[in-house]
Order: structure tokens, then C-alpha cells, then sequence
């Protein structure tokens, strides 16, 4: 019997199986998880969430960024829950697939893999960006330095997840610290004349002073306002490798999203205020630019300048950490191929870190187009907002009784907040970029594809996530009888 059979066989016992794809336990604590959660997300405060200016103006923005806010508040205190029921590397997967069966796992688990895998691509372009733009070793954006970051920090996740965890803590510790001392100096300058000072498109209906594009720029700017907390669901994907992660995690979650809010703010108003909306809103580091009146850099935004870089090599360093464990989960459990969930002597799912890695490397050498991918990435990460929220109320309603050592505050109310408004920001991935939602469309359709005629057929019923949803199948149909 071959590898790709679900039954264990004498050439691939069930045990040897899962010790070939284990990872390494009890490498993370709450303290470094909150930091890996901020990481995800902490280069979006230095760049991207400004062009939702253009899209809603400030009022716009502001009211998107809220809306946003909420979605992920909801979302994450769901996911506390979730990550408490199921600690298992699939994350989302793993939520979906014991609340909406096989196929909710899939779909939840590749629209999540389609962001891990675009926006470290995305990243690495704003990186060359960066080092072009500071005359770091006279070196020009390009294939060169993508290809570097790539080596560098793929080559420090192979060594191992608590060095790897450690490096990203430091790092990103860098990166908040600049956006404290950025917002003490842009708010020396704060002109609250300044928020709204983008021209008022008369045409457009609702438009005023606050609401430039009208009623409809809210819903355009909802993709930029999650850029200020795009990622930081990626936390319970390093369930197998944190200490009591039933306790853990959902701490982990609160603080990274607590921490999140205030540096949004403080970036969002701090930015605008200083400069002026309507002179940061098609900036591609809108943090220096709000610093450098008349254009003359000063010390502060040459300091705030290389903190963007540290803040973008911590977010492009900790999604390539969460693209390579929810690959690891599709994998071990047979959605994906089999050889892909393997790991190193050192517990690293090293083809988890290397496929994906070339697959981005490949991308941001041939396109060189970072917004485009990230919206590619929005696109899949709303979608799986959606199924986690919904496989949350399923569970809910489903399994009352099931041990929650934590319970989301409001229960079912707070994860159907998340489920309608991820819906409506799906939506709104349409208004900003049409291709790029295609895009993400015709590669969630192959792989759809792909699962219906072969994988379906061939999971893994020892893999954790599937075993726990198996046991929740054997309990209902106990009580049945």
C-alpha cells in the first residue's frame, strides 16, 4: 500500500507517520506568542493603510478602520475560544473542519494559506523599497533582495521555532518601540484642521469635509483598515509548539489585539494630523513623509525610516512562520500532499517553509507589483474570517456542552459581528481591485479542483484535526442511538 492510503500500512505505520511530522513542543510562552501576534501585523501600520485615504478620506477611513476594528475584536475573542477547544497547528482548519466537515476545513484552511503565502511575497517588495529608498549598500529594489530576504529568514525559521520566535520578538519589539517615539513627534505638530483636508468629490453622495468620496468611501476603505490587524488570527497556528496552550493562547490573543488597537490609533491620527491627510494618503512610507515638512528629512524620520524596515522584516518574517504551519496541517492531515508536512531533525516543517518561499520568491521577481498581492492576500483572508466566525456559532449551537476552558464574551453575538462584517469586507476586496479578487478566485477554484476529485479521498484520519472531528461524529452518533 502506498504512502497517499489513509490506512497505516507496515511501510508507513501510524506512529512513524505522525513522529516524521511533529514539531517542537513547549517552545512558546504567552509573552512570546503576544508578540509573535503583533508581528503579523506591525508593518501595516508603517505602510499600506494610508490609500484608504484616497478611497474614503479621513472620516471614511476612520469609520472603515473602526468597523474593522470591531470585526477583529469579535473575531479573535472567538478564535480565543476556538484555539482553547482545538490547540492543534491547523488553526482555522482545524476550527472549520470539526464544525463544517471536511470541506469548511479546506476551504478555510486554503483561503488562509492564499494570505500566508501573498503578503510575505507583498512584503518583500516594500522591503526592497525600503533599502532603495534609506541607500542601504547601494542597493536597488529588486530580485537581488527579495531573493535575500527569502534565504535569510526562511534559513533562520530551519534552525528552530524558539530561536525563530525569539528573533521575531526582538525585532518587532524595534518596530513598536519607533511608532511610540514617531507618534510623541508627530503629535508636537498635530493640526486637527489637517484631518480633513482631501478635495470633496460634490458627485459622490454623502460627500462632506470628513466623507470626501461619500457614504460609499467607508466601504471602499474597509480593505485598508485592516491593514492595522491583518494577521493577527495567525496566532493559534503555533498551538503545537506553545506550553498549556488552552491557557496560553487565548491570552496571547487578547493581548496582541489589545496592543494593536492603541498603536492604530496612535499611527492613524498621529500620521494625519501632522501632515495633513491629503499629503500622506498615496505616501509609500506615509510615517516618514508625515515627519519631513516640505520634504526635508529630519532625524526622527531618518530613525523612523529604518524602524519601517525592521517593522516590515517582522511581519515578512512571522507570516512565513504561519504560512509554513497551516501548510503543515493541510499536509499532515492529506488535504495537500503528503511530503509537504514533513519535518527536520530540528522539528521544522522544512518543505512548509522552502515551497511556499520559492512559490513568493517567484512572484514578487516576476510581478514586482506588492499592492496588487496584498489584495490578492485581503481576498483570502476575508473568506476565512467568515468560515471561522461561522464555525464558531456552529459549534455553539452544535456541541453546548463541549469543555471550553475559555468562553468568548457575548458567545454567539460577538462571532455573527465578525461573520457580517467580514462578509461586507469581502465584498469591499471587489471595489478596490477587481483582478486581484479574480485573481485570488481562480486559484481558490483550482484548488477546490483539486480537493474534489483527489484529496478528499485521501485524508489522514489519524492527523489531530481530523481525529477530533471523528470523535465528535462517534459522540452525535451515540446519542442518536
Amino acid at each position: 500500500m502506498t504512502m497517499e492510503s489513509t490506512k497505516p500500512s507496515p511501510a508507513e505505520p501510524a506512529d512513524d507517520y505522525l513522529e516524521r511530522r511533529t514539531l517542537r513542543r513547549g517552545s512558546a510562552g504567552w509573552l512570546l506568542l503576544t508578540g509573535l501576534g503583533v508581528a503579523y501585523v506591525v508593518s501595516g501600520d508603517y505602510s499600506g493603510w494610508n490609500f484608504g485615504l484616497a478611497e474614503g478620506g479621513f472620516g471614511g477611513l476612520a469609520i472603515a478602520m473602526g468597523l474593522m476594528g470591531v470585526m477583529y475584536a469579535c473575531m479573535v475573542f472567538s478564535l480565543a475560544e476556538l484555539s482553547s477547544v482545538l490547540p492543534t497547528a491547523g488553526g482555522g482548519y482545524g476550527f472549520a473542519r470539526r464544525a463544517l466537515g471536511p470541506w469548511g476545513g479546506f476551504l478555510t484552511g486554503t483561503a488562509i494559506l492564499i494570505e500566508y503565502v501573498l503578503a510575505p511575497a507583498a512584503i518583500s517588495i516594500f522591503i526592497g523599497d525600503y533599502v532603495e529608498s534609506l541607500g542601504l549598500f547601494g542597493l536597488t529594489s529588486g530580485w537581488p533582495v527579495y531573493l535575500a530576504c527569502f534565504i535569510v529568514f526562511i534559513g533562520i525559521h530551519l534552525w528552530g521555532v524558539g530561536e525563530a520566535l525569539r528573533f521575531s520578538f526582538v525585532v518587532t519589539g524595534i518596530a513598536v518601540a519607533a511608532l511610540l517615539v514617531f507618534a510623541v513627534g508627530a503629535f508636537m505638530d498635530f493640526d486637527a484642521s489637517q484631518l480633513n483636508d482631501i478635495p470633496v468629490d460634490s458627485s459622490a453622495f454623502g460627500a462632506n469635509s470628513w466623507l470626501p468620496m461619500g457614504l460609499l468611501g467607508i466601504w471602499a476603505a474597509f480593505p485598508f483598515g485592516m491593514w492595522f490587524f491583518l494577521g493577527v488570527e495567525g496566532v493559534p497556528l503555533a498551538a503545537e509548539e506553545t506550553k498549556d496552550p488552552a491557557r496560553t493562547l487565548p491570552r496571547a490573543i487578547r493581548w496582541s489585539m489589545a496592543i494593536l488597537v492603541v498603536l492604530a490609533l496612535l499611527t492613524f491620527f498621529a500620521s494625519a494630523g501632522a501632515r495633513g491627510a491629503n499629503a500622506i494618503q498615496d505616501a509609500g512610507n506615509p510615517l516618514v513623509e508625515a515627519l519631513q515638512p516640505g520634504g526635508k528629512a529630519t532625524t526622527l524620520s531618518r530613525i523612523v525610516n529604518y524602524a519601517g524596515l525592521a517593522g516590515l522584516v517582522a511581519s515578512f518574517f512571522s507570516l512565513i512562520y504561519a504560512g509554513s504551519r497551516q501548510l503543515f496541517a493541510l499536509s499532515r492531515a492529506g488535504y495537500l500532499p503528503r511530503f509537504l508536512s514533513l519535518t527536520s531533525r530540528r522539528k521544522a516543517p522544512y518543505l512548509g517553509l522552502l515551497v511556499p518561499g520559492a512559490i513568493g520568491f517567484g512572484l514578487a521577481a516576476a510581478t514586482g507589483d506588492g499592492a496588487r498581492m496584498l489584495n490578492v492576500a485581503v481576498f483570502g483572508a476575508t473568506i476565512s474570517y467568515a468560515l471561522m466566525s461561522l464555525s464558531h456559532i456552529v459549534l455553539r449551537r452544535r456541541e453546548p456542552n463541549l469543555e471550553r476552558p475559555y468562553r468568548t464574551p457575548g458567545g454567539i453575538l460577538t462571532s455573527s459581528v465578525a461573520l457580517v462584517l467580514a462578509c461586507a469586507a469581502l465584498v469591499a476586496t471587489f471595489l478596490v481591485d477587481v483582478t486581484a479578487a479574480l485573481i485570488a478566485l481562480a486559484v481558490y477554484v483550482v484548488a477546490i479542483g483539486y480537493f474534489g476529485m483527489y484529496s478528499r479521498k485521501h485524508l489522514v484520519a489519524r492527523a489531530p484535526e481530523e481525529e477530533f472531528a471523528a470523535l465528535a461524529a462517534a459522540e452525535a452518533e451515540l446519542e442518536r442511538n
